[in-house]
């Protein structure tokens, strides 16, 4: 069975963020990549199900992006991937979702994968339509927000979730693409053997024109530093008078109270 996981490198949300000088995405001087928070649950899916079907199973991680990714590459075959692919692409933050599944569906369009994963979404972009977009060029089945799931090597059963805590049970016939949540398993972390073993696997460096890049159908507009606002107020006096001056703001300025008596 063949697999595909796609796997984008993200920054690190602890870094501080400004617009970069056209004003369409943020500076990235200075700030720190990884992984994307749910292309971990999509690479742990992926190995921890190629060791349950043994045989000839085989991972390819897929990254898009600057040469810096190939960190990211390397870290899901440390994880357990057997290659990489590199979609060698400076311009990849203005790519907009259709374009970056354009690249992903051209690579993997004649190549046999029976199963294709990636997160639910990006930390930084958050489109969450990369995946059904995969789905949709390739004419896979699809289901999104996985946190169960289970394959027997020709059918997929995805627990997926719903809104208010509910639950759904899907059953796919492959190939299909899943997008994996949060919840979905536990990522393993990479052990120093499997690190090293990561630096000697095969790594594909293909353009994005070797892919199929389309045009895009989306462009961002603007991009802003979110501008906080804080202030205060003192109030000053005896703590029978501030009792009842503290109510009345509260009842006033906020919805902390309700008129008629606290709950």
């Amino acid at each position: 069975m063949k697999i595909l996981v796609c796997v984008k490198q993200v920054p690190d949300l602890e870094g501080r963020f400004v617009p970069n000088a056209a004003g369409t995405w943020f500076d990235e001087s200075g700030l720190a990549f990884r992984m994307n928070d749910y292309d971990e649950f999509a690479v742990e899916e992926a190995v921890g199900l190629r060791e349950r079907l043994g045989g000839d199973a085989e991972v390819t991680a897929l990254s898009i992006g600057p040469d810096r990714v190939v960190e990211t590459l390397r870290k899901a075959m440390a994880m357990g991937c057997d290659r990489g692919v590199h979609v060698r692409d400076g311009a990849a933050a203005e790519r907009d979702p259709w374009q970056v599944a354009s690249m992903i569906a051209g690579y993997a369009r004649s190549r046999g994968f029976e199963l294709i994963l990636t997160g639910m979404q990006s930390i930084d972009r958050g489109s969450a339509q990369v995946g059904v977009l995969v789905a949709e060029l390739l004419g896979f089945a699809c289901t999104t927000t996985a946190v169960g799931f289970s394959c027997d090597g020709s059918t997929a059963t995805v627990e997926r979730e719903l809104e208010g805590g509910a639950k759904g049970v899907v059953r796919l016939k492959l190939p299909a693409v899943v997008t994996c949540q949060l919840g979905l398993n536990t990522p393993r972390y990479p052990t120093l053997p499997n690190i090293l073993k990561a630096k000697k696997k095969e790594l594909l460096v293909l353009a994005p024109g070797d892919v199929g890049l389309e045009a895009p159908l989306a462009a961002a507009s603007g991009f802003c530093r979110h501008e906080r606002s804080a202030s205060c107020l003192v109030l000053e006096g005896g703590a029978d008078d501030l009792a009842g001056r503290v109510v009345a703001e509260l009842r006033e300025k906020t919805a902390v109270l309700r008129r008629g008596g606290a709950r």
